[in-house]
């Protein structure tokens, strides 16, 4: 009887151990902004390591998965590349209002894979190149950015007929990458480990800040996992992968 007692205290002790340490591991589906893939998957792993719990991760433009949303996917978080979105959503009905925040704010950077090819603007005003890429403005904010810059520079209408456009901003960064365009423009974080070719970090002042939010979705309303997840992407270790991938950290709310 003494034994079976202490055996009992000790499956009780152990049962309570393993739900503080979230043993009872959950999973959220994410819905991210393919600028962000490769610095949201060092950032899921590190969140599985401490929590347990797994985030599993969809990739594309803000814009395309704005719409799977609102035709009832089954994302539970939505990382976007902007804060229209994630408004737009909360607006809708689809997400929780008090759950959007800045995770992240991009950088645009005008990339070639040819080394000393890009050297500012003046690569731009010169025109010498016969496909320059970018992200469709209408779906990707980096696209959209990309516009506003050239725009800016007043050299939109003389080099629309030489750009070429990517479904999102990984399409974009392959066009480059198999040289099936000269330049185009990128997120920074991007070139993470890309010591390759040349680029220009373009100045803040010819676009609108990319102010990237992150927001719970009302299908992630009651998931640990997703909760879990958001709040972990709030913390040092999230952030300090955030801006090893050149990103601008605010964390203020909009």
């Amino acid at each position: 009887m003494r034994i079976a007692g202490l055996l009992r205290l000790a499956f009780i002790a152990v049962v309570a151990t393993l739900a503080g340490g979230s043993a009872f591991a959950a999973e959220t589906n994410v819905a991210v902004a393919a600028n962000f893939t490769d610095a949201v998957k060092e950032i899921a792993a590190a969140f599985k390591q401490k929590t347990g719990h797994q985030a599993v991760l969809s990739f594309g433009s803000s814009g395309q998965l704005y719409t799977q949303i609102t035709q009832d996917a089954p994302f539970q978080i939505m990382l976007s590349a902007d804060d229209e979105r994630p408004k737009k959503l909360v607006a809708d009905g689809l997400a929780v209002a008090d759950s959007r925040f800045t995770y992240a704010i991009g950088k645009l950077v005008l990339w070639s894979k040819t080394r000393d090819y890009v050297k500012g603007e003046d690569t731009l005003k010169a025109g010498a190149f016969a496909k320059l890429a970018l992200a469709n403005p209408s779906a990707a904010p980096y696209g959209a950015a990309a516009v506003e810059t050239l725009k800016a520079l007043k050299l939109y209408e003389t080099l629309q007929p030489k750009i070429v456009q990517g479904n999102n901003i990984a399409q974009t960064f392959q066009f480059i990458d198999t040289g099936n365009a000269e330049l185009g423009f990128v997120a920074l974080s991007q070139l993470a480990g890309e010591p390759a070719g040349s680029r220009w970090v373009v100045p803040q002042a010819l676009y609108t800040p990319i102010r990237q939010d992150a927001v719970l979705l009302k299908k992630g309303e009651g998931n640990e996992a997703a909760t879990a997840f958001l709040a972990f992407l709030k913390g040092p270790e999230a952030r300090s992968i955030i801006e090893k991938f050149g990103y601008g950290i605010d964390g203020g709310r909009n």
